[in-house]
């Protein structure tokens, strides 16, 4: 009952060009293709990426003191910011206060 035979079959193609168009049907195989090949590839490189090891990295906490010696930071534009803007420096914490 549940077994779809040669008659079936043929009506359901039949009925898929009806709906689609013969012009269609090569085009949406296609980009289907397309878009199962970029699946693959993906899901191949989230699991090449899973499977490399990231060494960690401890960094030590700062002293309290340590950020008045540090280099001022610059502060860059960000993206969608007006191109032509200089960089802006970090106001120190005497500047600050």
């Amino acid at each position: 009952m549940g077994r779809l035979g040669p008659t079936e079959i043929i009506l359901i193609l039949v009925v898929i060009i009806l709906l689609f168009g013969a012009k269609k049907l090569p085009d949406m195989a296609r980009s289907l293709g397309k878009s199962a090949r970029i699946l693959k590839s993906e899901a191949k490189a989230m699991k090449a990426d899973d499977q490399q090891v990231t060494p960690v990295v401890v960094v030590d906490p700062p002293t309290p003191g340590a950020q008045e010696q540090s280099a001022p930071r610059t502060i860059e534009a960000a993206c969608g910011d007006a191109a032509d803007s200089p960089p802006v420096t970090e106001p120190s914490d005497a500047a600050r206060r």
